[in-house]
């Protein structure tokens, strides 16, 4: 896909949200963010961004009722089974045995929310960058403008022009409302990045930085961060 029509990427964004909101996820979300261009009032919208904020499964809420017929623990049986760690620690355990083809591990072969949680919410061809934290969006936006500054690498700035759709159980129809009518009054990236502290030509050069970084890339995109 080349970018959804204006109508079509909020149309997105609410199916998510119901998912979100109906379904038993890899790990509990708290909020449902939508960031960047999609809040700017652009038609089309050529990549929408969606900020997750989840928490760190501490310890599983599995129900004792979905453990498996030979009481196997749930990563002992996900290693022999698919050769992903972590079941029942980092993603819940009665998820992956419900949606076993949403299961996706990181580079050491251990269970990566953010990636389960993109494989259960989003489509593989989608034009769509999926953030996933355990912080809030707005503290996240400042840690990782600092660490963009102390690498010098604004292509992992987190865009700080969002819109909350949807936080620990509720959801915003005015925002849902504001982003289909495009009355978001929201500035440019640049100048986004001016009012968090960048001066003046460091703001505009990293907002460049970013936009390269974002016309490179193709379908679903999935950075996970924890804080």
């Amino acid at each position: 896909m080349s970018g959804f029509a204006r109508d079509m990427a909020v149309n997105r964004l609410e199916r998510l949200v119901d998912t979100v909101e109906d379904e038993r996820l890899p790990v509990p979300v708290r909020e449902v963010w939508a960031v960047g261009d999609v809040a700017l009032g652009l038609d089309p919208v050529e990549r929408l961004d969606v900020y997750i904020t989840k928490d760190i499964l501490m310890r599983d809420d599995s129900e004792r009722a979905t453990a498996s017929p030979d009481n196997a623990d749930p990563d002992s049986q996900f290693r022999d089974s698919h050769g992903i760690a972590g079941v029942g620690k980092t993603v819940r355990a009665d998820w992956a045995r419900e949606h076993p083809q949403y299961l996706r591990a990181n580079a050491n072969g251990h269970a990566a929310p953010e990636k389960c949680l993109a494989a259960h919410l989003l489509e593989d061809d989608e034009p769509i960058h999926f953030e996933v934290c355990n912080a809030s969006f707005e503290d996240n936006v400042t840690q990782r403008l600092r660490g963009a500054q102390l690498r010098e690498d604004y292509t992992q700035l987190l865009d700080p022009r969002g819109v909350c759709l949807w936080a620990n159980g509720t959801r915003s129809n005015d925002a849902f409302r504001k982003l289909r009518d495009g009355e978001l009054a929201l500035p440019a990236l640049s100048r986004a990045l001016e009012m968090l502290g960048l001066d003046g030509d460091e703001a505009a050069s990293a907002a460049r930085e970013l936009h390269a970084w974002r016309d490179r890339q193709d379908g679903v995109t999935v950075r996970g961060d924890v804080v």
